[in-house]
């Protein structure tokens, strides 16, 4: 019982907590800070998109009409006259140069032959897969422009090489006038004007696509354009400013989640993501590095409406051109809205105090209409299964989740790195993967099973050196072979003549207690306990335990050294129990009682050697 008490006290002890393990939900964030775990999970869905328009550009030859020229000569004359601007060539041309630029039409016109030029104009947004078989969110503006919007963008592209010819040959007519730079721009402004209202765009063409990596993983230089179809399209800001657009041929892609609009409120943080234009512009940075999404955060501020009714979110939450499209996240991970469009300052730049989001029931509604289902491939489970054991220093249990979804989805751009910092992480030792429980539960059985052998070694050992308890009269003399030995003169029994071995008589069954026969060593019943358990050419060595402190010794029939065979607390109540209790004694208070209709022996009668354990003892009948 103490060693089984132990052996409880050191499972509860030594059998440690059940570690944490890797949440098996992978919306659960790791303790980073939560910018950090957004980043991870969602830039493989958003990618940036582009749409192109290319086409011949036209515009005929101007010639100046001198009718109209002539007269302006004569109204800078008269200005010169009346003091109102200095009579130096530099002013004169700087006077007539304005008057120009403010009507073009009037001084200028068209003529041949007609000047062409193949261009091409169009613009980078941000767009988010929807779908892993490839429908993707963008903004309208982002797929489309107007009319006006897009001769801007090609005059601008097309005509600067004609417009600085053009604006060379005005100047050089005008005899003696040395141009500077303030000059040369008033001259072109003239003609920006004048080729641009002039221009025609013939054969049109317009291709929208988004830029994939190639298998291997990695943003980088081998990120090429695949070709996307447009699905539907709403109306640019301030109206319903959605596109849906379709990359076929695509399976397993990584998408973002769709949340609902009252997921957020005034005052919780935003976090928008996409490719802001400010970096993807500059020549400064490589292109692997503009091809990776920005995250920005900031307050929700304000529940806005246009007035036509469509619902709009003003965010601190910094936005530029690029970011159009992108997808606004709530702190779990989830698109709120679609970043659409930011206040622009009268220089053109972009005020960071006020972005405005789109928000996710608007875009719900759109997919909706063309019974297109948000859906979340295998891929980003196990992406974002990897990204929290990843996060939490689990490289091991990372590391094959990793590779899986490598094998799903091979132009994943950011697990290949993920992979290759698993590696080294382990490598080096940080690995901090929680063991399964079955080796916890092994490791702690085998420290029990340890202890266990451990303290009944030392009980053992306690008790071979306690000293044995010297008995009250002088032990007999052994008798026999194989240490037999005579019991004590109050055991002795007179047998009748001729009889070396007597068998016992038939005893009832009693349960516990009459499992085995008397002096024979069965289970459980007398002789069963260490000294007495085994049985040598019919003789048992010592019979019960230590002298019959075995079942029926010194538990329930007897209470001392010497009363294992008939005395014991129950039927004696004296030292000796087994003395004058269990032979003679009644069988609950001590009175006499006859063996079986067997004579009574005299007390001084015992002393007849026989044999230890080759005699029955007289039956008991109390049970």
């Amino acid at each position: 019982m103490k060693i089984a008490a132990a052996a409880a006290v050191v499972m509860a002890v030594a059998l440690p907590a059940s570690p944490a393990v890797a949440d098996g939900s992978p919306d659960e964030r790791p303790d980073v800070p939560v910018g950090t775990w957004l980043a991870a999970r969602t830039q493989p869905a958003v990618q940036m998109t582009s749409f192109t328009y290319t086409g011949t550009v036209a515009v005929p030859t101007s010639t100046i009409n001198q009718t109209a020229f002539q007269e302006l000569v004569q109204q800078a004359t008269a200005t010169v006259a009346s003091g109102k601007i200095s009579s130096d060539e530099r002013s004169i041309a700087k006077w007539l140069f304005q008057r120009i630029a403010a009507d073009v039409d009037t001084y200028l016109t068209s003529t041949t032959p007609e000047r062409t030029v193949e261009a091409e104009v169009g613009g980078l947004c941000t767009g988010w897969w929807v779908t892993p078989d490839g429908y993707m969110v963008t903004g309208a503006h982002c797929v489309q422009v107007g009319e006006t919007e897009l001769s801007q963008l090609f005059a601008k592209q097309a005509l600067t090489k004609f417009n600085e010819q053009d604006a060379k040959e005005i100047i050089s007519g005008l005899q003696g006038l040395e141009a500077d730079e303030e000059i040369l721009k008033l001259a072109q402004q003239i003609y920006i004007t004048f080729n641009t209202n002039h221009m025609t765009i013939r054969g049109l063409k317009q291709s929208l696509s988004v830029l994939q990596s190639l298998p291997g993983g990695g943003v980088d230089k081998t990120a090429k354009a695949v070709p996307a179809e447009l699905v539907s399209v709403g109306e640019s800001y301030p109206g319903k400013d959605f596109a849906l657009l379709k990359v076929n041929g695509q399976q397993n892609l990584p998408t973002v989640p769709l949340g609902e609009d009252a997921d957020v409120r005034t005052g919780d943080t935003l976090y928008i993501s996409g490719f802001p234009g400010l970096v993807t512009n500059t020549p400064f940075f490589s292109l692997e590095s503009r091809l990776e999404p920005a995250l920005t955060e900031g307050p929700y501020n304000a529940k806005r409406s246009t007035q036509t009714g469509v619902p709009y979110i003003q965010t601190q939450a910094p936005s530029y051109h690029g970011n159009s499209g992108g997808p606004v996240f709530s702190k779990d991970g989830k698109v709120i809205g679609m970043l659409i469009a930011g206040t622009v300052s009268e220089t053109g730049e972009s005020s960071e105090s006020e972005s405005f989001v789109l928000p996710v029931s608007i875009i719900k509604e759109k997919l909706g209409e063309k019974n297109v289902k948000p859906a979340q491939a295998l891929t980003t489970t196990r992406y974002n299964e990897a990204l929290n054991d990843y996060f939490r220093h689990y490289y091991e249990d990372a590391l094959p989740k990793f590779r899986e979804v490598q094998a799903l989805f091979p132009n994943h751009p950011y697990v290949a790195k993920y992979i290759s910092d698993s590696q080294q992480a382990i490598s080096a030792g940080k690995d901090e993967s929680p063991k399964p429980i079955l080796m916890w539960v092994l490791i702690a059985a085998g420290v029990i099973v340890a202890i266990v052998v451990i303290l009944v070694l030392v009980k053992v050992l306690r008790e071979r050196r306690r000293p044995q308890p010297q008995p009250a009269y002088p032990s007999p003399a052994p008798v026999g072979a194989y240490g037999a030995v005579s019991p004590p003169p109050w055991q002795q029994q007179q047998l009748p003549p001729g009889q070396g071995h007597v068998s016992p008589p038939a005893q009832p069954a009693h349960g516990a207690h009459g499992h085995g026969a008397y002096g024979q060593g069965g289970p459980g019943g007398y002789g069963s306990s260490p000294y007495g358990s085994g049985q040598q050419n019919g003789n048992l060595q010592h019979g019960g335990d230590q002298y019959g402190s075995g079942q029926h010794g010194a538990g329930q029939y007897g209470g001392d050294q010497y009363g294992g065979q008939y005395g014991g607390a129950q039927h004696g109540p004296d030292q000796y129990g087994g003395q004058y209790g269990g032979q003679y004694g009644p069988p609950a208070h001590g009175g006499p009682q006859q063996p079986h209709g067997q004579a009574q022996p005299p007390l001084g009668d015992r002393t007849r050697n026989v044999r230890y354990g080759q005699f029955s003892p007289p039956p008991n009948d109390q049970h």
